[in-house]
This record gives C-alpha cells, sequence and structure tokens, in this order.
C-alpha cells in the first residue's frame, strides 16, 4: 500500500477545513461566458432589441438608415436627418437580442462586457457638441444616458473619449484621427451598481497596439430597473466647428459576455 500524495493529502485537509465552515469544498472562479453573437450577414438587425432608424419619418428618400453590408451593420446619417427632438439626430440600436422575443437583461449587481470592431470614417467627425456612438442607458423615454462613448473636439482636436454622465467623470480620452478610415477594436466592461457600487473598463486597439486602457471603480452605473447598451450615430446639431456631414459607421464581429 502506496502513502498518499502530497498533494492529495492537502486536498483532504481543504475539503475538512471547507466541510468544518460550512462551505463548499471547492471554489468557483468567476469567468466570462459568452451570451450574444450575432451575424449580420445571417441574423440582420434582429441582434438588437430595437432598431431606431429615423424615428421622425425625417428622410424617407435615405431609408433603411441603419441596415446590414455583408457582416457589417451600417449606420448612415445625412445632414438632413432629423430625430423626434428637432435639435439633433439619432441613427441607433439598442439591446442584445438572443432570438424571438428574447433578449438580455443587464441588471444591477453584474458585470457585464462587450467587444466589437468599429469603422469610423474620416467623415464622421468630432464636434464640439455632443456626438455619441455608444450610450449606456436605463430603458424609457426621455432617460438619461449613463456612460458615452463620443466624438469631442477639445481645444479644437479631434478625440474620442468615455465618460460617466451621471457625475460627469471622464474615464478617458485618446486622439480620434489616427482611428479613423481604420477598423479598431473596442472592449467595453461594467459593473452595474448605485452609489458607488459600480465600475467601467474601456480598451481600444489599433491592431496588436492598446490605444487607451482606462478604468473607473466606486462610481454610479445605475439609474433604475437595468441597464441597456445603445449604438449608431446620435448628434447635436449645435455644432460651431463645421464639421457636420453626410457619413456613416460600421460595426462587425459584436459580442457579449456576462462574468459568472
Amino acid at each position: 500500500m502506496t502513502n498518499p500524495s502530497r498533494r492529495a493529502l492537502l486536498g483532504a485537509a481543504v475539503g475538512a477545513v471547507a466541510a468544518t465552515a460550512g462551505l463548499p469544498a471547492t471554489a468557483h472562479a468567476a469567468s466570462w461566458k459568452l451570451r450574444w453573437s450575432p451575424s449580420a450577414s445571417s441574423g440582420g438587425l434582429g441582434a438588437f432589441e430595437t432598431v431606431e432608424d429615423d424615428r421622425a419619418d425625417s428622410h424617407p428618400a435615405g431609408q433603411p438608415h441603419i441596415l446590414t453590408e455583408g457582416d457589417n451593420f451600417r449606420f448612415n446619417m445625412h445632414t438632413v436627418d432629423r430625430d423626434t427632438s428637432t435639435d439633433r439626430q439619432r441613427q441607433e440600436v439598442t439591446g442584445l437580442r438572443t432570438g424571438g422575443s428574447s433578449y438580455l437583461k443587464w441588471l444591477p449587481g453584474e458585470t457585464w462586457r462587450v467587444t466589437y470592431r468599429i469603422y469610423i470614417p474620416g467623415s464622421l467627425k468630432a464636434t464640439t457638441s455632443f456626438t455619441h456612438i455608444m450610450q449606456m442607458k436605463q430603458p424609457g423615454t426621455g432617460t438619461s444616458p449613463i456612460v458615452v462613448q463620443s466624438l469631442r473636439r477639445v481645444n479644437g482636436v479631434q478625440t474620442i473619449e468615455l465618460k460617466l454622465t451621471v457625475a460627469d467623470i471622464l474615464v478617458g480620452r485618446t486622439d480620434l484621427v489616427p482611428l479613423q478610415d481604420k477598423w479598431i477594436d473596442v472592449d467595453f466592461r461594467i459593473t452595474i451598481g448605485d452609489g458607488a457600487a459600480g465600475s467601467v473598463r474601456w480598451i481600444l486597439k489599433d491592431g496588436a497596439t492598446t490605444v487607451i486602457d482606462r478604468s473607473k471603480s466606486g462610481v454610479d452605473t445605475l439609474l433604475a430597473d437595468r441597464v441597456r447598451p445603445k449604438w449608431g450615430i446620435y448628434r447635436s446639431l449645435g455644432d460651431t466647428s463645421g464639421s457636420l456631414q453626410d457619413t456613416h459607421l460600421l460595426l462587425t464581429r459584436m459580442r457579449g459576455y456576462q462574468l459568472l
């Protein structure tokens, strides 16, 4: 009869301690679970909970403004487009639909991650007023954004930034122009919590190069109910830099993960 190995003895000891404490003998390590992986070429706009294409029917000749192009989701914006609030323009999609009437709900206490590739053409310029290309919002009419990824002119320089709008906290900002007219990778993570229970992390990559990696913890990432992501072009007509022109935005390889 051989003696048990040191590893076996250690395992038995750990199990005995856990049993004495009333705990499970093994702990589960949290990891990212893939929950959403749409294909524009096969599933089309059914990838999203809702599609907000020219809600005011301001430009029928330009419809559809939101469409698929191969395996890309495309958002077209024309200078004549108007939202229901006529001082701004909006062509956006919301949420993560998983088939039929089912979609993912991001709830308090949960941690979610979305990754995707984005193509920002030179015609989609940063503005002196807001130009959002991703938002985290509470669903419902008239609700305020919680997090925005925006194209903003700062002292005349075109930048891309991530901001927590509830507390007006800038998470990170970097130059936009070097990232235009090419595919770049976005990795966004959010822990949903009220008061100081939330956190975010924002990563942009240009090929193998990490352009920016910023995070904020101890922040408010919840208004009420749940958080729902939005993508597309949502911009104010109040720009004073002359940057508004016909343009578009492309997204592809979109993935949604939950930390479980």
